[in-house]
């Protein structure tokens, strides 16, 4: 990973108007844990991490983990929390991150019990509109974002368009379903500035 630009400041935290994201913390593990493990037959369908219960050591463990990619700029996860920061609501964050165009991907999960609120759409648009300011004006200046996803997942899908990202390209047969039981498409949006 090219090294990090000495202006990029990234933010520990970022405030929506009904959330709170903010960097991964080991001693948010039995939330985190709590979170994923209510929400596994969901999570289950989509996310290859999600195949079995969380423990609460592989969540300190990950966390930690987390923390540490989130500080070297290498993974910038955030946890999702309610107004109040006191229940974790889901989790997004920037991945694959490559410093030197400067792009990035944006993924992201609601905790099934906060499903359905638009979570999720105003996560990624407040990670959207820090990506894509400049530097000289408090954002990350990247030039490419993406989101991924696969297009039987109409939830996750939708997401992209609502917030004008534009559809790249289907993938056909790129994936292995979450459960490794297939193959699956791949859909890429992205914006762009």
């Amino acid at each position: 990973m090219p090294a990090l630009p000495t202006d990029l400041t990234v933010p520990a935290e970022i405030v929506t108007p009904r959330l709170r994201l903010r960097r991964p913390d080991p001693a948010d593990a039995e939330a985190l844990v709590a979170a994923v493990n209510a929400s596994l037959p969901e999570l289950r369908a989509w996310m290859t991490w999600a195949q079995a219960p969380m423990t609460l050591e592989a969540s300190r463990e990950n966390l930690t983990g987390a923390a540490e990619r989130f500080d070297s700029r290498e993974n910038l996860r955030y946890h999702v929390w309610n107004a109040d920061g006191t229940e974790l609501v889901g989790s997004s964050g920037y991945h694959a991150l490559n410093w030197r165009v400067p792009k990035g991907e944006i993924g992201y999960w609601i905790a099934t019990a906060h499903a359905g609120q638009g979570y999720a759409r105003e996560v990624t648009q407040a990670l959207t509109d820090l990506a894509l300011t400049d530097r000289a004006a408090g954002g990350l200046g990247l030039r490419r974002l993406e989101i991924r996803c696969d297009p039987a997942n109409g939830r996750s899908a939708r997401i992209p368009p609502a917030l004008g990202y534009a559809l790249d390209a289907r993938l056909v047969n790129d994936d292995v379903t979450a459960d490794g039981s297939g193959v699956r498409d791949t859909l890429i949006f992205s914006r762009v500035r």
